[in-house]
């Protein structure tokens, strides 16, 4: 179990100081490494033992004003094993806004992904923009920002160089350099919007009936519950009750006490 409590932190108020968030970070680490070790003997004694690491090490983030992807990475972890699927997937996605390209923690929530009742297969619109737009989706921000920069400089050197030595194949290389500058720029862009304006979350309730309707009395909007672990994108939230959007596309209402935001 790694943990690194320096390095990228949200602006989250401190109610610990540093030996106290080391303190709680010891206890996590040593509740989840005891688990471990017994687990093949008493898995029940081990599965509170995770838990009790990932409240530990929630606490971290809360009250020691910590937060990333290698703590919720943790956080993740020690949940799955306490078989708490929601808040497993919840805190590997917390992890991916700041890890995106972590093999780990892509491994780990494909993993946790795969152990869900509900089985929410994307719309077709989705899957058809994911095979059409492949470099949107299969690289990472970071990756995508490197090649539009480079791209960029390419275009503007091969510019500069035909005003002095006019060659056909520049033509080309400013025309293809355009281009890729222009796909990557765009790409950059809505991902932008989408982080600032789309919000995730994550079932975090056993199960829960989805309704029609922002109260108890509206009907069922499914024959059958969500589990711990289905995903959504917010759509609008009133007292006690979320909108949201399901991967499928279907909009229901959830009680705000059953699920929770990526961010």
């Amino acid at each position: 179990l790694i943990l690194v409590l320096v390095g990228l932190a949200l602006p989250v108020r401190a109610a610990l100081d540093d030996v106290e968030v080391s303190g709680l970070f010891k206890e996590g680490s040593d509740l989840f490494k005891e688990a471990n070790e017994v687990y093949a003997a008493d898995a029940g004694q081990a599965e509170d033992l995770y838990e009790k690491a990932a409240l530990r090490f929630e606490r971290v983030v809360r009250e020691g004003g910590i937060e990333n992807g290698k703590l919720y990475y943790n956080i993740g972890n020690a949940y799955f094993r306490a078989g708490d699927l929601g808040r497993s997937i919840l805190n590997f996605r917390k992890a991916e806004q700041f890890n995106p390209n972590d093999p780990n923690v892509q491994q780990n929530l494909a993993y946790a992904r795969s152990q869900r009742k509900d089985e929410l297969a994307e719309k077709g619109k989705t899957k058809m923009m994911h095979t059409l737009m492949f470099w949107h989706y299969d690289f990472s921000f970071e990756q995508r920002f490197t090649l539009f920069a480079g791209c960029f400089a390419l275009l503007w050197i091969a510019v500069g160089v035909r005003l002095f030595a006019p060659r056909p194949f520049l033509k080309w290389i400013i025309g293809l350099a355009g281009l890729a500058s222009a796909v990557l720029g765009i790409s950059l862009v809505v991902e932008s919007l989408a982080i600032k304006n789309e919000r995730p979350g994550v079932v975090l309730a056993e199960e829960v009936t989805a309704r029609k309707g922002d109260s108890e009395s509206y009907e069922a909007s499914f024959q059958e519950p969500l589990h711990a672990g289905a995903e959504f994108v917010l759509v609008e939230e009133r007292k006690n009750w979320m909108q949201v959007e399901l991967p499928d596309g279907r909009t229901c209402w959830l009680p705000s006490g059953a699920v929770a935001m990526v961010r």
